[in-house]
């Protein structure tokens, strides 16, 4: 049995690793899966829990956040679509203005 401390320290990196990704880039593209990551890294640490303390009420807020980000994807996919087919690209930096 793996200890509950390896699934932690897991998610704190996964976490890390999203939290550079938002921080750092300018691809809406890129910054859409790093909220995945960080959401993903949310959904081990309440199936850690869930786990280490024997009941599902980790699990269903993990299935709560996945129906989340679904719908987060799909309104950030449009999102991005349309800011590249007004900008030519999905350089968050360049739409000053949500009117163009």
């Amino acid at each position: 049995m793996i200890p509950t401390e390896y699934f932690l320290l897991l998610s704190a990196g996964i976490f890390c690793i999203g939290v550079f990704g938002v921080l750092t880039r300018r691809n809406a593209l890129v910054f859409l899966m790093s909220v995945e990551l960080m959401l993903n890294a949310a959904n081990l640490n309440f199936i850690a829990f869930s786990h280490m303390h024997g009941n599902l009420v980790g699990q269903t807020f993990s299935l709560f956040a996945m129906a989340l980000a679904a719908a987060e994807v799909a309104v950030g996919i449009g999102i991005v679509l349309t800011l590249y087919r007004n900008f030519k690209g999905v350089d968050v930096t360049i739409p000053t203005s949500m009117r163009w």
